[in-house]
């Protein structure tokens, strides 16, 4: 029992996108923001929805379904900006539904380069298993990388 006690564990913010639950490591969620327009800002990807100001700081957000390839859906009143920061860098995600925090130890996690080789995996840092649930863990600083052919936007 004490040995349990003495396994790290972290927290991660579970999302949806979806019926597919993601997590954040909590550390890096700065605040969680109602859905809010955002001004569209020329020459970016298609998956940059846009600048918001939130409390006179000027915060770039990126739709995360367009960039996994995910069929647009309506907003609802559930939709949510993840703000983050890390690296020095401000940034928002746009999720259909905030879930909870959980705790997950190192051992419950699943490194995903077991799973595929495939370029979109690269977004992903691991796989936590929860009893029955799967949460696919993100890894921030591939998320927030722009490709090259990425910036043929508008």
């Amino acid at each position: 029992m004490e040995e349990r006690a003495n396994m790290e564990s972290k927290q991660y913010v579970v999302f949806k996108l979806g019926k597919e639950d993601y997590g954040l490591d909590i550390q890096k969620v700065t605040t969680i923001e109602r859905m809010m327009p955002a001004a569209r800002v020329p020459k970016t990807p298609d998956y940059i929805k846009g600048v918001i100001n939130l409390r006179g700081e000027i915060i770039p957000v990126m739709d995360l379904r367009k960039k996994f390839g995910l069929p647009p859906v309506e907003e609802t009143d559930e939709t949510r900006i993840i703000i983050l920061k890390f690296d020095d860098i401000t940034f928002g995600i746009i999720v259909d539904e905030v879930d909870e925090v959980l705790d997950l130890t190192e051992e419950s996690i699943e490194n995903v380069s077991s799973f595929s080789n495939d370029v979109s995996m690269d977004y992903i840092y691991g796989v936590g298993k929860v009893g029955d649930r799967i949460v696919t863990l993100l890894n921030l600083e591939k998320l927030t990388d722009i490709d090259e052919e990425d910036k043929q936007g508008d």
